[in-house]
């Protein structure tokens, strides 16, 4: 299958590519930097992105992110409704115009094991994903299937915060689940025939 999957440069995207072509599939890397760019808090670049990526029989979406935003702060809490679910809901939109008959678009959630201080409005994103792709499922044309994604914790993201932070965040002990792992149910979801499902690795 030909592949396009943004965030191909992240920590997960890294891993999905990889594991997506040991399987013998063909991988259109995009991300903000490099030859095919895309940027998930601008519609517009979703739009051009799809002018110049063609015959496409599957969709990933590993780019979408969220911070940790306190209930009680007044820093913005847009960026991750602008990005991860909007971005997400927009990139389904146009993905299905584009897309062979049967193809697929995987889209990326979360779940939190434990609820954290911060973690408020990234569940509203998170819930709200898992729900739209639910309830988008029914009205997919042309046997094209949507999916999401919706891991905990990465570790190589837990580790790459650092102590300091981890305790803030009240996650110290917390592991996560190696990226290689949550790789592959990137890979069930392409290749399987899923639909409306959320997959928890």
């Amino acid at each position: 299958m030909k592949i396009l999957l943004i965030g191909a440069t992240g920590t997960l995207g890294s891993e999905v590519a990889a594991a997506l072509e040991k399987n013998g599939h063909e991988i259109v890397r995009a991300s903000r930097r490099g030859p095919v760019r895309v940027d998930m808090d601008d519609h517009a670049s979703i739009d051009a992105l799809f002018e110049t990526v063609h015959d496409l029989d599957a969709v990933v979406c590993c780019a979408a992110s969220g911070s940790l935003t306190r209930l009680d702060s007044d820093d913005d809490i847009t960026a991750g409704l602008q990005g991860k679910l909007l971005g997400q809901i927009h990139l389904l939109r146009r993905a299905m115009r584009h897309l062979r008959d049967g193809g697929s678009v995987t889209l990326t959630g979360g779940v939190f094991d434990r609820l954290i201080p911060g973690a408020s409005f990234t569940a509203v994103v998170n819930t709200g994903l898992e729900a739209f792709v639910e309830a988008a499922a029914i009205e997919m044309p042309r046997d094209l299937r949507v999916n999401i994604v919706s891991p905990g914790w990465v570790a190589e993201t837990l580790a790459s915060m650092g102590p300091e932070v981890r305790k803030s965040l009240d996650l110290e002990g917390t592991r996560g689940t190696p990226a290689a792992d949550v790789a592959r149910a990137y890979v069930e979801a392409v290749e399987g025939g899923a639909q409306g499902q959320a997959f928890r690795p």
